[in-house]
């Protein structure tokens, strides 16, 4: 079957000068969204002579878009293998304006000052630009490395200034589930300091007002465990390294983090290489429609197995250190007679 080849250069008098590329291929090569889809996934489009993938990718003026097809066949869409990788997000709701995903542990929010590559922000906006749902994603709030669970992006700089704002007006409903060193007395309990920032950007409370963030958290005992305890954690505020830095200050670290109080952790079985903490629940109103919504998302498996297995570990060592009834009583008796003696 004969290959057809077609190619554009972006004129800065072109309708398609700073537009997606997948409108430009949909120009040459015709046909439906999903064909022009498949036109991408097979390879067929190149761009200033290399091969691109991504059809959210913006055109500028001077670029050069060639494609080459088989002129009668339907080109359907089909997953990439880098695709089929692990991602470190999953989609929980998307529409025309936001976008809410569960992030895995291991992933960065955003880049730091090593300029991560492929960070969360990175793969979802490459996500929203390649499904054609959006121009992008755009930080409204972040969760640490180590931190799996709920947040949010904006598809739009406005879309994502809305909701920044409920986050400074703490209109947002954030709630995590934390397990930590210790068993922690108070069934519920509020931490407010002011939180600075030290060397090697560590956080630390101090009753300075103009040296530190106010930071406000609230917490309730869900269970008490042998040597730790689960909790769940609401942020009036979201201040970076809050909830770790309030429960080491605490004397009660989370599981995993090493930059805070590790010291009160290392005995306990914890062999993950991530936090225990995971944002569970986020609520928070719409920015367009106004509608309220709340998402909530499970404990991962690292958690629910530490606390199993803590159970049970638990269960067993009270079983052996069990002294029969009998044995008991003979060894009171004996004990009375010493003191009468």
């Amino acid at each position: 079957m004969p290959f057809l080849s077609r190619e554009l250069v972006i004129e800065s008098s072109s309708a398609l000068s700073n537009g997606r590329i997948d409108r430009c291929v949909q120009v040459l090569a015709g046909g439906s969204r999903s064909h022009v889809t498949g036109l991408f996934d097979h390879d067929c489009v190149s761009l200033n002579g290399h091969v691109e993938t991504n059809p959210g990718r913006t055109l500028n003026i001077g670029d050069q878009v060639q494609v080459r097809f088989e002129e009668h066949r339907r080109y359907a869409p089909r997953r990439r293998p880098q695709q089929q990788q692990h991602r470190g997000f999953s989609i929980v709701f998307e529409d025309r304006h936001i976008v809410v995903v569960e992030k895995s542990a291991d992933l960065l929010t955003v880049p730091t000052d090593g300029r991560e590559p492929h960070t969360l922000l990175y793969r979802v906006n490459e996500h929203v630009k390649h499904e054609g749902r959006g121009r992008g994603a755009f930080v409204v709030h972040r969760l640490d490395r180590g931190v799996s669970g709920l947040l949010m992006f904006g598809k739009t700089k406005e879309d994502a200034r809305l909701m920044q704002n409920q986050f400074r007006q703490r209109k947002p409903e954030r709630q995590y589930d934390a397990v930590v060193a210790g068993i922690v007395g108070p069934d519920s309990g509020e931490f407010r300091s002011f939180l600075a920032t030290g060397k090697n950007l560590t956080r630390y409370s101090t009753d300075d007002e103009e040296d530190g963030q106010l930071a406000v958290t609230h917490y309730q005992v869900v269970e008490r465990l042998p040597d730790t305890t689960h909790l769940t954690v609401q942020l009036e505020t979201g201040r970076r390294n809050q909830i770790r830095v309030h429960f080491a200050e605490a004397q009660h670290p989370v599981l995993g983090d090493n930059r805070y109080r590790p010291d009160l952790w290392k005995e306990i079985p914890w062999a993950h290489k991530r936090f225990a903490l995971h944002a569970s629940t986020l609520g928070f109103t719409h920015p367009i429609s106004g509608e309220p919504m709340r998402f909530s998302s499970p404990l991962p498996a690292e958690i629910t197995n530490f606390m199993k297995f803590s159970k049970r570990l638990d269960k067993v060592i009270r079983k052996d250190l069990r002294v029969p009834r009998a044995d008991a009583a003979k060894a009171s008796a004996k004990d009375r007679k010493k003191k009468r003696r």
